[in-house]
């Protein structure tokens, strides 16, 4: 299944902010700044990876279930998609 604009917005800019977020996380690293701080925002990049692959999945399920409402077949099956969502957890 092809990345679609509607699809990836929201997932592409959480992914945005979390590689802010990590240049922010190796600044801190390399000037030898406080562990728990840098660990705070390397959770936060964690998190907000995982919360852009959960919404491309989802976002990929909402498709291909509107691709079917039409009576075609879909690019993905659920299997195929389920597979994917649980790389990710």
């Amino acid at each position: 299944m092809k990345l679609r604009p509607e699809m990836t917005g929201e997932a592409l800019t959480r992914l945005k902010r979390a590689r802010g977020q990590l240049n922010a996380v190796i600044e801190m690293m390399e000037n030898g700044e406080d562990c728990r701080a840098a660990l705070t925002q390397l959770a936060a990049v964690s998190k907000a990876i995982d919360r852009a692959g959960f919404k491309i999945i989802a976002s990929g399920m909402q498709h291909c279930g509107t691709v079917r409402e039409r009576g075609e077949e879909p690019e993905m099956t659920e299997e195929e998609l389920e597979k994917l969502f649980l790389a990710l957890a």
